[in-house]
This record gives structure tokens, C-alpha cells and sequence, in this order.
């Protein structure tokens, strides 16, 4: 199938990347030239691993290639499919269509009978009507369809995510519709049992409702983890109690500095601002992004406490920027807020990132300093803060780290290392959530999988597993 990505982000690439490796013709348009250059030159404007090698391959084999022109491209396709940016418009959280109904407009008029324009960009419930409206004004005589296929990718395994996701949503109102796109996905090895087939509509909201499901148990867990310091339990411990609870689940339960990224924020607004103009007040989410707010604020606060309660003219050392490891995006990183509050109480803030300075800098105050390794951004510090997950500071040489910083305070925003492991080098050790008692030498096991699997599928025994205190834990993603 001859197939055009309309923009040329996170989603159109790693959708037109994988197309192209499934055996499809591709070509990818964006209005912006630079970019389009640049991948034609065999360069990557965005970090996703893999996805390099990946658009190399599909560019040799002659399988994918990029267009500014999208009117041309979509004269010769079958299946267009829309993945251009939709962020947050002003302070009332809705999203801005202008791009998606400028690529409409632009790709109206080369449209040929029976195409498909597939809608891949979150947007609100109802876009897909009103963009089966425009193209029907602009072209009455055409026979097309229009359907909803949303995506799930994480930053940092997206191309895994694309080739076996948990499921393909398809909002689709016609029979050719559906059997076209599933059919797509289908040959490209997955299951049929994957495919979820519904109206536009509820495919639409599909999307907005899992994003603002997740903040909620992020935001949820960040609270806890609160109560924890303040009641002297550990975060972990709860996390992974409930999460073993298979109506829970464990993903999603990890404290930190508060969710960020092109989507969780985004989205969590845009879904409030729907119920507000349906009449239907999204009152969790309303709060979830209220609880977010204030734990990004707070952080700062955090720092503070544990450098002894003043930070004018003290060196922080922030180990990652981004607002998750494995991807160089910095929408929304809980990172910019920090920086901002903590240049606000004074502390000269230095920084390191494997992938995301170049982004960061735009976004954080000129007065950050940047560096090359972890090492040299602690140089001095008198805290360093891990910040973002990445795993290379699971295996920090904390004696180095000690000789190189002024005091040997590290703070953990996300839970990665031990107590034991960092007191044991003769640091301070600051987590989130983790009270103030001395960590035990047992925990919680996980029970066998054969048992697990007859609890978790019901087969009516009514037992539950036994739990051992004498193992360490199996830790939770």
C-alpha cells in the first residue's frame, strides 16, 4: 500500500518507519523544510531508540522517503494518515487543531476515490465528524472514509510498541474502513484478537481516557508517597502491595517529581476541558493535575530541606533532564520547574543529560551550567539529584562521586539506588518516600508463577498465594 504520514514528530516517524519495514511505500510530509532536509540527509531532528537505523534501512530499500509537499504525496496514495501536533491552546487546556485542518485543507484537493484518511493525532471527541465535514465541502464529488486509529507508543520502546502493542484501537463508521486498517495491522503479524473496532467517537476518547488514567496513578502514588514520610512507612513497599493486585496493577506506581512529557499533561487538560463543555466536570482529573502541579513545586522544597534549609550559593548537581529516560523530549519535564525554583532560592544549578541538554537549553534559565558526564556536573555540588531514570546512574562510581562534590548528599527523585548502597559509601541518602526507619533485610516476595496464574485468572479455588518474608523484593516497573 501506497501510504503518506502527515507530519513528521514522534508518531509520524516511528508510524512511517514501521510501515515502511512491514513493506509498504511511504513517504512522510511536513511543512517544516529544515526538518524534511535533514531526514534526507539521513538525519534524526528526534532521539527514540532504534528509530535511526530503522529510517536508514527503509530509505535504502527505497521504502520511505519525506516531502514538503503534501498536496503531491497524497495525489498518490491510498491511506493518509494524520500525525501532526495538537497541544494544549491557552490556559483552558483544549487542544489546537490549526495544524490538523491545515493539512486537511492542503491535501483535500489531490485526494482520489476510496482513500482513507486516518486521524493518528490525539484530538478531541468529535474531530473526526468535522473533518469528514471540511473534506466533504472542499470535494463533494469524493467517495473516501475517515477513521480514528490512536496511539499508544512510550517514549524510549516506541518502535516495540508499534510492532506489538497491547491492542490497535480503530474508530471507524464503514465496513472498507475497518477492513483496510485492521487488515494493515494484521499483516504486519498482529493478532486479530489485538484489533479494538469501535465508533470514531468512543476511539477518540479511548485515547484521553488511558492518558488521564495513568496520571492518576501517578499523581495518586506521589500522594502516598507523601503520607509515607510523614507516617514513616516506605513507598516501595505500598507500591508494590497494591500493585500485586491484579485489578491495580504495578505499572505506574512509582514516586517521583511529578509526570511530564508531550502527553500525560496535555492530554489530562484537554479531557477536563471536554467535561466542562459537556457538563460533565472531570473532577478527578481536574485533580490530578492540581496534585501534579504541586508536586513538581514542591521538589524544590525537598532539596532545600535535605541541604540543611538553604540554598543561596550552594551547587546542585541535576543527573537528567528529560522527562523520562530513553527519549530527549522535554515537554513538560518536572526538570523545568525544578530548575526554575531552585535558581529562584538561589543555588547555582549545573546539569547533565545523556540525550536532552540540546532541548533543555531553550526551555531553562541561561544561568545553568551543562556538562558531559555525571561526574563533572557533581563536581563541587554540594547535592546531587537524580532527576530523570537513566540507567547509567543505577552505576554511578559513588567514590568517585564523594571526591568530586563538596558535601556527599545524594537525592534520589526516582527511587533507583539503595540505602544501603549509597550510605554504605558514606552519603546522605534522600528518596521520595521512604521515611525515616532503617531498611529491613526482608521483603515482600512474589509469589510462584503457577500459582500466580490461577489467582490472577480466577479458577474459582478462592486461595491466595502464600508469601514468603525471607527474599528480597522483585522490583516493580
Amino acid at each position: 500500500m501506497r501510504i503518506a504520514i502527515i507530519g513528521t514528530g514522534y508518531v509520524g516517524l516511528v508510524t512511517g518507519a514501521c510501515f515502511a519495514q512491514a513493506g509498504h511505500r511511504v513517504t512522510c510530509v511536513d511543512v517544516d523544510q529544515p526538518k524534511i532536509n535533514l531526514l534526507n540527509k539521513g538525519k534524526m531532528p528526534i532521539y527514540e531508540p532504534g528509530l535511526s537505523e530503522l529510517i536508514t534501512k527503509g530509505r535504502q530499500q527505497k521504502a520511505l522517503d519525506f516531502s514538503s509537499d503534501a498536496r503531491a504525496v497524497a495525489a498518490s496514495t491510498e491511506a493518509v494518515f494524520l500525525a501532526v501536533g495538537t497541544p494544549s491552546s491557552g490556559q483552558d487546556g483544549s487542544a489546537d487543531l490549526t495544524n490538523l485542518y491545515e493539512a486537511i485543507r492542503e491535501i483535500a484537493p489531490a485526494l482520489q476515490d476510496g482513500c482513507l484518511v486516518v486521524i493518528k493525532s490525539t484530538v478531541p471527541v468529535g474531530t473526526g465528524e468535522e473533518v469528514q465535514r471540511l473534506i466533504e465541502s472542499l470535494r463533494p464529488e469524493l467517495d473516501f472514509d475517515v477513521a480514528s486509529n490512536p496511539e499508544f507508543l512510550r517514549a524510549g520502546c516506541a518502535i516495540q510498541d508499534f510492532k506489538m502493542p497491547d491492542r490497535v484501537v480503530i474508530g471507524a463508521d464503514s465496513e472498507r474502513a475497518l477492513d483496510a486498517l485492521s487488515g494493515l495491522y494484521c499483516a504486519m503479524g498482529i493478532e486479530p484478537t489485538r484489533v479494538v473496532a469501535t465508533q470514531r467517537r468512543a476511539a477518540e476518547l479511548i485515547k484521553y481516557a488511558a492518558n488521564g488514567f495513568l496520571a492518576t496513578k501517578i499523581a495518586f502514588i506521589n500522594e502516598i508517597a507523601d503520607l509515607c514520610e510523614k507516617v514513616d512507612a516506605r513507598v516501595g513497599d505500598v507500591a508494590l502491595g497494591i500493585g500485586l493486585d491484579c485489578r491495580i496493577g504495578r505499572q505506574f506506581l512509582n514516586a517521583g517529581p511529578g509526570f511530564g512529557g508531550s502527553c500525560f499533561p496535555k492530554d489530562a487538560r484537554a479531557l477536563a476541558k471536554a467535561g466542562a463543555e459537556h457538563g460533565t466536570p472531570m473532577r478527578i482529573i481536574e485533580a490530578v493535575l492540581a496534585s501534579n502541579e504541586t508536586r513538581k513545586r514542591s521538589i524544590a522544597a525537598k532539596i532545600r530541606a535535605a541541604s540543611g534549609g538553604d540554598l543561596q550559593g550552594k551547587t546542585i548537581a541535576l543527573l537528567g533532564l528529560t522527562f523520562k529516560a530513553g527519549t530527549d523530549d522535554m515537554r513538560e519535564a518536572p526538570s523545568i520547574d525544578l530548575v526554575q525554583a531552585l535558581v529562584e532560592h538561589g543555588a547555582i544549578v549545573h546539569a547533565y543529560d545523556p540525550v536532552g541538554i540540546e532541548r533543555a537549553k531553550p526551555l531553562l534559565p541561561e544561568c545553568v551550567r551543562y556538562h558531559r558526564t555525571a561526574l563533572d556536573a557533581a563536581s563541587g555540588a554540594a547535592a546531587a539529584v537524580i532527576v530523570t531514570e537513566w540507567d547509567e546512574f543505577r552505576h554511578l562510581d559513588l567514590a568517585r562521586l564523594k571526591r568530586r562534590m563538596a558535601a556527599p548528599l545524594l537525592i534520589d527523585l526516582k527511587n533507583m539506588l539503595s540505602a544501603e548502597q549509597v550510605t554504605g559509601r558514606g552519603f546522605k541518602y534522600c528518596a521520595i518516600g521512604n521515611g525515616t526507619s532503617p531498611t529491613r533485610d526482608h521483603a515482600f516476595k512474589v509469589w510462584s508463577k503457577p500459582r500466580a496464574t490461577a489467582y490472577r485468572t480466577g479458577d474459582g479455588t478462592g486461595r491466595r498465594p502464600s508469601i514468603s518474608l525471607n527474599s528480597k523484593v522483585v522490583a516493580a516497573e
